[in-house]
C-alpha cells in the first residue's frame, strides 16, 4: 500500500466524506439480520440503553454508544500489564458522573486462543462471547469491549452466529447448560469509541493545557481491519479516509495530530509471532513503527487504543534502546491521554510506572511536577502497606 500524506487526501476530494453511500456499501447491515433472528426467537437482541450517541461508520452507517449504564469487559492484557488502562477508563466514568459496572464474573474472551493458537473451536469460542454477552444482559448494564482484540473477535463471532443456524443450535445448548440465553448486543462497541463520543465532554472538565503537545496515532489493527465496517470513521478526520477514533479525541484536547508514512502497519505484536518470535515483533514495532515516527514527526507521545498495541509499542523500546537505535518515545492509551487532561493522577490512575520508555520529558512540557507526583504515589503505598489505608481511593486519585 502507497503512502499518501494526509494532507493530500485531504485536497484531492472537493467534499471529504464516505467513498459510498450506506445503500452502496459493499457489507450487509448485520442489523437486519440480528433482529429478524429476533423476531424467529433465534436470539435476544439486548438494546442500547438510552441516552446514546450515534456515530458514523466507515460506510456512513449510524451506530449507537451508550453514554452510561455500561458493563466493562476488561481486557486481560490490560490488567496483567498496563492497569492504568483500565482504571483511566473508570476514572473517566466516575468523573463524568456516569453509571457503570466493573463485573467480577466476566471471562477472558480466549480471543488469544484463537488467534494465536488455533486449538479451540467454532462452538468453545462463540459460547464464551455469548456468555459473557449474558452475563451483561442479565444485570441490565451494556457491555462496552476494553480489548481491542475482544472487540474484533467478538465481531467475527456474531457474524458468524446470524449466518450459521448449527453453531447458534450448539450455542444455544451451552447456553442452556449454563442457565443463560442466547443474547447477542445491537451494537458491539469498543471502548475508544465510547471516549470518542464523549470527546467534547471530557474536553469540557479539560484541566491541562495540551496545545504544545505533538502525538502521533497507531490505529489497532483488530479496530480497524477486523469487520471494518462497523469501524467508526468521520468527514472531519482525513476525510473519512482513515478511523476517526483515537484522532478526533486527541483533537478534543488540543493535541497536535501528525501523520507518519507507517501508519496502516501491525504495532508488531501480531498475536502468533509475538509468541513464537518475540525478536520479529521487537524488530517490527521499533523499525517499521518507532523509528518511522520518531524520523518523520519526532512526537512528545504515541497513542493507541489496544491492549498489545500499548505494550508492544512501549516494551519494545527498550532492548533497542539497549542496541543504539533511535527510539525514545513514550506511549500512551487514549483513555489515558483524556484522563491525564481531566487532571487524573499520573501515577495512581494512570499508574504510568508500569510504562517502559521515559516519560518524564512529556510531564515536564505539560508542566507536571512528576518528583511530586512520584512521591505523592509513595506515600499513598506507604499507608496501604502500614494498614492505614485498605486501598487507593477516588478521592485520592485526582492530580
Amino acid at each position: 500500500m502507497s503512502y499518501v500524506p494526509v494532507e493530500e487526501i485531504i485536497k484531492s476530494q472537493k467534499t471529504p466524506g464516505f467513498k459510498t453511500t450506506p445503500e452502496e456499501a459493499p457489507t450487509e447491515d448485520f442489523h437486519d439480520i440480528l433482529f429478524q433472528l429476533e423476531k424467529e426467537g433465534e436470539l435476544i437482541v439486548q438494546r442500547v440503553p438510552e441516552p446514546y450517541l450515534e456515530v458514523p461508520t466507515k460506510y456512513g452507517r449510524k451506530k449507537k454508544i451508550p453514554l452510561q449504564k455500561t458493563w466493562h469487559h476488561k481486557s486481560c492484557g490490560q490488567c496483567g500489564h498496563i492497569p492504568g488502562y483500565s482504571t483511566s477508563i473508570f476514572w473517566i466514568n466516575r468523573k463524568l458522573g456516569f453509571d457503570y459496572i466493573d463485573p467480577r464474573d466476566q471471562t477472558s474472551c480466549t480471543a488469544w486462543n484463537y488467534y494465536a493458537s488455533a486449538t479451540s473451536n467454532a462452538p468453545a469460542q462463540a459460547a464464551v462471547a455469548i456468555r459473557n454477552f449474558s452475563s451483561a444482559y442479565e444485570t441490565g448494564y451494556f457491555p462496552i469491549i476494553h480489548c481491542g482484540t475482544s472487540f474484533g473477535h467478538y465481531k467475527e463471532v456474531r457474524h458468524e452466529l446470524l449466518h450459521h443456524h448449527e453453531l447458534r443450535r450448539q450455542v444455544r445448548d451451552i447456553m442452556e447448560r449454563l442457565g443463560k440465553k442466547l443474547v447477542l448486543p445491537e451494537e458491539i462497541v469498543h471502548y475508544s469509541e465510547w471516549v470518542y463520543a464523549i470527546r467534547d465532554r471530557i474536553a469540557e472538565h479539560q484541566v491541562i493545557d495540551m496545545s504544545n503537545i505533538t502525538a502521533t496515532v497507531h490505529p489497532a489493527c483488530h479496530y480497524h481491519k477486523l469487520v471494518e465496517e462497523d469501524a467508526v470513521y468521520d468527514p472531519e478526520i482525513y476525510g473519512a479516509q482513515r478511523t476517526a477514533i483515537v484522532t478526533g479525541t486527541l483533537k478534543a484536547l488540543g493535541i497536535n495530530v501528525k501523520d507518519y508514512s507507517t501508519w496502516f502497519d501491525c504495532c508488531g505484536f501480531g498475536f502468533r509471532h509475538i509468541l513464537v518470535s518475540r525478536d520479529f515483533s521487537r524488530s517490527f514495532a521499533v523499525q517499521r513503527k518507532i523509528e518511522v515516527m520518531k524520523e518523520e514527526v519526532n512526537p512528545d507521545v504515541t497513542v493507541t487504543h489496544d491492549t498489545g498495541c500499548v505494550t508492544t509499542l512501549d516494551q519494545s523500546q527498550f532492548a533497542a534502546r539497549a542496541h543504539g537505535r533511535k527510539v525514545g518515545i513514550p506511549v500512551m492509551s487514549d483513555s489515558q491521554i483524556a484522563a491525564l487532561a481531566m487532571g487524573a493522577h499520573p501515577y495512581k490512575v494512570l499508574q504510568l510506572h508500569w510504562h517502559n520508555t521515559d516519560n518524564k520529558p512529556f510531564f515536564e512540557k505539560l508542566g507536571i511536577d512528576w518528583k511530586k507526583k512520584w512521591q505523592e504515589f509513595e506515600e499513598a503505598v506507604e499507608k496501604i502497606k502500614s494498614g492505614e489505608k485498605e486501598y487507593l481511593t477516588w478521592e485520592d486519585a485526582d492530580a
